[in-house]
């Protein structure tokens, strides 16, 4: 999370609701950092620590003999991680250079339940009702307004089957602003949205799911390692140690103790799950 944008959260805010971004110029930075990391999960995110508790909450709801979609697979880092439990894995992404990084690892790692295809999540290309799961993993916060987004939540239920679950981790607004109450109140600069996210509101999201009559749920997963990572390792590491980035041990420290001691509402990571 960069943290390039300093004064109050309505300041804050004001700057990004000013800001735009085009589908194509979106398109074209993943498709720069698949060729510049290949098939890394460095291509996605720095934060490994963060991309492992991820991958522990989509795992514990992948369920064997079910067809799943992972819906903005990047280079197909997860999937891969993911495909030895569903009978079949399908991956997507908008970046055409994610997926030919995920397919040059495919044919060097024959993994005959899991395909990689480019598709949009505003349309994916699928029929109703084909998926038992459908999950999205920083996905939705690439599209530029709540009407695209809007339209992929809507898209992830249309083409799960009934009785199925559509997974949503995603990151928040509101755990943002609670860190960043607690940061400013320690002198700490805010920590802000990447140049083209934009991070979903709970509430918007609560009241679109009443309105399409689905019932959801909220984990909480990532709260003890974000207090952790984003407010007490700042205040606790010298400069020059800061500059280990999320390789630094401590970010190992907290990771441990997010998956030892869960809780708490700090973690912009969520991940709401929804019944279809």
């Amino acid at each position: 999370y960069q943290r390039r944008v300093h004064g109050t959260l309505s300041e804050c805010l004001f700057f990004f609701a000013s800001s735009s971004f085009s589908m194509s110029f979106i398109s074209e930075f993943w498709d720069k950092q698949a060729q510049t990391h290949g098939d890394s999960y460095t291509a996605s995110w720095g934060d490994k620590h963060m991309i492992d508790l991820e991958f522990d909450v989509v795992s514990k709801h992948l369920q064997p003999g079910a067809v799943v979609l992972d819906a903005g697979c990047g280079n197909g880092f997860a999937a891969f991680r993911h495909a030895p439990k569903p009978a079949k894995l399908v991956a997507c992404d908008y970046s055409p250079c994610m997926i030919d990084q995920a397919k040059a690892r495919l044919g060097k790692e024959p993994t005959p339940n899991l395909t990689f295809e480019v598709a949009d999540i505003r349309a994916l290309p699928y029929e109703d009702n084909t998926f038992d799961m459908v999950y999205t993993t920083r996905v939705l916060i690439n599209l530029q307004n709540w009407g695209d987004q809007t339209k992929g939540i809507k898209e992830c239920l249309r083409v799960c089957k009934p009785g199925g679950r559509v997974l949503l981790l995603e990151a928040f607004w509101e755990p943002l602003c609670k860190l960043n109450a607690l940061r400013g109140v320690a002198g700490l600069s805010p920590l802000v949205e990447h140049d083209f996210n934009r991070y979903l509101k709970e509430a918007k999201m609560a009241d679109l799911l009443k309105e399409l009559g689905a019932k959801h749920t909220i984990d909480r997963f990532s709260s003890v390692y974000y207090l952790g990572t984003r407010l007490l390792r700042d205040l606790a590491l010298p400069e020059e140690e800061k500059q280990k980035g999320f390789n630094h041990e401590i970010n190992s420290v907290f990771h441990t103790l997010q998956v030892q001691y869960p809780g708490g509402d700090f973690g912009i990571q969520q991940a709401f799950l929804i019944e279809k």
